[in-house]
């Protein structure tokens, strides 16, 4: 039986989520995102962190850093667990929260770095421009994405191991606009998915 991780720092104030407003106002989560930060997120299979540069891709760093903070995340499932390709989340159980940042678009940054394994993207899609909530770790070597501008803008630093053990038996099943528009009452339907329980910007 594996040990839990450590204890998260105790936040400074206004503790996360530092506008529970924030979550169904996409405006009023526009702070400029530290150079280097770290997330660490505790899930049903452990913790794993995050460490994001935001010269690697500053929208989608500011982005991030935002929506850990809010607690965006916490609750949130992997929906999308594919073996040796990717693991995708951040489409929230609340159809309200998923409708007010549905078209909260961040704009695609220059790729500074290839889709390796243990880097972190935003998804979007054929689109350009189109990014707003959605990310993945890269499982394997994922360079053909660079073209695409999936432009990574972090690792996974601590943790691999929790990523790597999620539950991956319903591939692409999971229907990303009906989670859209039911939430949870569909996502309940996946009893052996699993999901994030907490995110925060570490020394927050």
């Amino acid at each position: 039986m594996s040990s839990p991780g450590p204890e998260l720092p105790p936040p400074r104030a206004p503790a996360p989520p530092a506008d529970p407003a924030a979550l169904l106002n996409p405006g009023f989560a526009t702070a400029v995102a530290p150079d280097i930060y770290r997330a660490r997120f505790v899930t049903t299979r452990g913790d794993f962190v995050v460490e994001v540069r935001r010269d690697l891709a500053p929208h989608g760093a500011d982005r991030f850093y935002n929506l850990v903070r809010i607690g965006f995340y916490d609750g949130t499932r992997f929906f999308r667990a594919i073996d040796g390709f990717m693991v995708q989340w951040g489409i929230p159980g609340d159809p309200a929260v998923a409708s007010a940042w549905h078209d909260a678009t961040i704009a695609d940054d220059p790729n500074k770095r290839t889709n390796g394994r243990g880097t972190i993207s935003f998804a979007k899609t054929a689109s350009p421009d189109s990014a707003t909530t959605q990310v993945f770790v890269n499982y394997g070597d994922n360079g053909r994405l660079d073209m695409m501008h999936f432009s990574p803008f972090g690792e996974v630093v601590e943790g691999m191991a929790a990523l790597d053990a999620l539950y991956k038996g319903y591939g692409e099943k999971p229907s990303q606009s009906r989670i859209q528009s039911e939430g949870d009452a569909y996502l309940n339907g996946f009893p052996l998915m699993d999901r994030i329980l907490r995110a925060r910007v570490e020394g927050e």
